[in-house]
């Protein structure tokens, strides 16, 4: 780069020299001469100031690094919830606690996006990892790894099809409410759009693994955004399956979102999932088969928030998620009680400090119920964090 813009100075300077010397000169040939000389000196000066997208740029792909470093620090009141406040615990005996600090980085992601133009259109790259690939310690682990072809095809692992992104709740802490779908599949997407304001998709994905199924997955999508209102309608159908694969049952899920704002600042936005055998896909990880029957649930969230000023953001968010059968509090079937209900309330802000610095500290109340004794319970949790983009 350096000896581009010695050669691109060194050829200014000559044209400037030659410039003065024939200021008066009306010769065509003379003046065709100077013309060129202009353009190989901007040509030079163009080559030499990087890539006009991405970070970098390799041949003709641009590259593009992002992500954020995090610190999260937390306090549980009565059930340790682990660095995700999982509410599923909340009651066991074995996680109760006078007062519980905790800390995590894992939140912290790198990523990597290229962007490569073909005759098929601009082929995109993306590879995303975080720090949440063991229990409590931070490991690498793969978030997306995708290819997209022009403005139709994904094709990798990405959200899935079934997750309203646009409509999703904030929080501080990484999972947010209960009450909506959550998980991050490979797949085939297909997505196009009726006009400048709604699109739709639909896509073959592998299921989550709490389904215990080898079958694909089909989902299907549309969504209208204008930037001020939002509405999204998905759908998912596949198979469900028992751990030994005794029991096979259909899985099928609806959702329904929408968002708008009402004045300056302001958001407001909902969703509602309802379906059978699908709670492996939400947040609380419901069982989709419960004593060798399909189990039914319905979930929702709903949130408020406002801008305060230019640096403060604040909101409030509700979910709730009602199964039909009971799901132990651990996946592995140790616990000692039993859910059907859980609910969470998160209250956070948001401190703009810098453009890239981001300050929040959130209040989270959680309550489960136990089915067999009919009991509820209940645990609270305050979190700040400090949020370094990239």
């Amino acid at each position: 780069m350096f000896t581009k813009r010695k050669k691109a100075i060194l050829l200014a300077a000559t044209a400037f020299s030659v410039t003065s010397t024939l200021a008066f000169a009306q010769d065509a040939q003379t003046q065709a001469e100077l013309d060129a000389l202009r353009a190989r000196v901007e040509a030079l000066e163009a080559s030499s100031a990087g890539p006009a997208n991405g970070d970098f740029r390799l041949g003709n792909t641009s590259l593009d690094i992002y992500g954020y470093i995090k610190a999260d620090f937390f306090y549980d009141f009565d059930f340790d919830q682990g660095d995700t406040a999982f509410v599923n615990v909340i009651g066991e005996p074995s996680t109760a606690t006078s007062g519980t600090f905790g800390s995590t980085v894992r939140q912290s992601r790198i990523g990597l996006r290229t962007s490569t133009p073909s005759v098929l259109g601009d082929i995109g790259g993306q590879l995303e990892l975080d720090l949440f690939a063991s229990n409590g310690t931070a490991e690498l682990r793969l978030r997306h790894a995708n290819i997209t072809i022009g403005d139709n095809w994904l094709i990798g692992q990405y959200w899935t099809n079934f997750q309203p992104l646009d409509t999703y709740p904030t929080s501080v802490e990484f999972n947010g409410p209960v009450g909506i779908a959550f998980a991050r599949q490979p797949q085939i997407r297909y997505t196009n759009s009726f006009g400048a304001n709604t699109e739709f998709s639909v896509s073959l994905e592998e299921n989550v693994s709490g389904s215990n199924s080898n079958d694909p997955v089909l989902t299907a999508a549309a969504e209208y955004n204008d930037g001020t209102y939002v509405a999204r309608i998905s759908g998912l159908y596949g198979k469900a399956e028992t751990s030994d694969g005794a029991t096979e049952v259909d899985q099928w899920g609806v959702t329904l979102s929408g968002s708008v704002r009402p004045w300056e600042g302001g958001l407001f936005q909902v969703n509602y999932v309802t379906g059978q055998a699908i709670g492996p896909y939400l947040i609380g990880l419901g069982n989709a088969i419960v004593n060798g029957q399909a189990n039914d649930v319905d979930g929702y969230t709903i949130e408020l928030r406002q801008d305060l000023g230019e640096k403060w953001n604040v909101g409030i968010a509700y979910g709730k998620e009602d199964y039909d059968l009971a799901t132990n509090s651990f996946s592995d079937g140790t616990g000692s009680l039993n859910f059907t209900e859980l609910e969470t309330i998160h209250v956070n802000a948001f401190y703009q400090a810098t453009d890239s610095l981001t300050l929040s500290a959130e209040y989270i109340y959680g309550e489960r119920n136990d089915a067999t004794t009919g009991d509820t319970f209940d645990g609270s949790r305050v979190q700040v964090a400090a949020q370094l983009n990239f």
